[in-house]
């Protein structure tokens, strides 16, 4: 650099002595490359910088969108997706985590065994397997004897894989015979699986390759129940009819009182203790609460035409007939207040609520007959 007057400045003399020196050493070529080092190295850093700070920005940018995106696509599922898809992260969708594995269930195949508890019912155990409960009933005639009141705890019970009945093969009997019987087709029998028949070597249907003594399910089948109560229509001009069942058949009886032809409650509770009106599973009366000595009233005037002991599951029983082509009958009773062909008005009392017979606990079991057909109680007492 040079002063106004063409001469160099101090400065520049300077530095041109310290280069001279430098050069004399023989260091100036290895300072050149240093320098040309150093200016790389700085251009290589503010050149990173440069791009960290692109890329940053870039990735910002990215990001936002990405959020916004996944905004809206929560939105869009709260709307139309089910629970299970609508849970969101920052990433996208989340997938619900099941510490349990579910088993379809599988239709079954074979008779089982059922051991009755405490507190079982007919209607409970079959809603337990999904039956209904007259199949209860039709697989289970020798421990049941088609009254839903035998059921005792500890019984072993035979539950059909699907609604039915079960049959035991006699000697003698011809598939054709078996499956009218029940209301089926012999292949329905033949092709059930539980049955384990081979069609090939079943044979002639009049004599079928079926052993003796062989319990085959009958799909769909059906039965009528072996009559366990009283007899229909025990009236005053007929209540020998009744003597099959047991000694408080009576005799002939004359004249006495005729009903009103409505009825009152038998007993003092109005609610159920037991068992429904139910006729798909044999039982046509309904089981009114009661404690053990408690009074049953006659549910309207009429003559006592059985008074005594039943001999298939009612225990002791009053049967009233009405003189109108009404019946009342009252079963379970612990004590009996009238005798057969006594005439009684509506709302004497008639017995005591017991336990007797084929019982669960202490209940009436109630009963109205009309016209040779057993009714439902509801439709003709009182409301509760």
């Amino acid at each position: 650099m040079e002063n106004p007057h063409g001469h160099p400045t101090s400065e520049h003399s300077l530095l041109s002595r310290w280069w001279d020196m430098i050069l004399q050493w023989g260091m100036g070529e290895s300072i050149f490359r240093a320098l040309l080092g150093l200016t790389a190295f700085a251009a290589l850093f503010l050149s990173t910088l440069f791009l960290q700070n692109f890329y940053h920005r870039v990735i910002q940018a990215r990001t936002a969108e990405q959020q916004k995106q996944v905004v809206q696509l929560q939105q869009q599922a709260s709307l139309s997706l089910p629970p299970l898809l609508t849970q969101q992260s920052a990433r996208g969708l989340v997938r619900q985590t099941s510490l349990h594995t579910i088993i379809p269930n599988r239709p079954r195949q074979e008779v089982v065994k059922y051991v009755v508890q405490p507190g079982d019912t007919v209607f409970g155990i079959a809603e337990k397997f999904g039956l209904k409960p007259q199949t209860i009933l039709w697989a289970n005639y020798y421990t049941l004897l088609d009254n839903p009141h035998s059921l005792r705890p500890g019984q072993e019970l035979n539950i059909l894989p699907v609604d039915g009945t079960y049959y035991q093969w006699q000697e003698g009997d011809g598939l054709n015979g078996v499956a009218r019987f029940f209301g089926v087709k012999p292949e329905d029998i033949i092709n059930f699986p539980a049955n384990h028949l081979d069609p090939n070597t079943i044979g002639d249907y009049a004599h079928p390759n079926i052993k003796p003594g062989t319990w085959l399910v009958i799909p769909g089948g059906r039965r009528e129940f072996v009559s366990w109560s009283a007899p229909i229509g025990v009236t005053r001009q007929n209540p020998a009819i009744a003597r099959a069942l047991g000694p408080g058949a009576c005799g002939p009886v004359n004249g006495g009182a005729v009903g009103f032809g409505t009825f009152i409650w038998p007993a003092n509770k109005h609610y159920l203790s037991g068992y429904d009106y139910s006729p798909e599973t044999n039982h046509y009366g309904i089981d009114i609460a009661g404690n053990q000595g408690e009074a049953v009233y006659a549910s309207d005037a009429g003559v006592i035409v059985y008074a005594g002991w039943n001999d298939w599951g009612y225990g002791n029983m009053i049967i009233i007939d009405h003189g109108n082509g009404f019946q009342t009958l009252y079963a379970h009773l612990s004590a009996l207040n009238v005798v057969c062909g006594q005439s009684v008005g509506q709302g004497d009392v008639i017995g005591a609520i017991g336990t007797t017979g084929r019982s669960s606990g202490p209940h009436l079991h109630f009963e109205i007959i009309s016209s040779s057909a057993k009714v439902n109680p509801w439709n003709y007492l009182p409301p509760p």
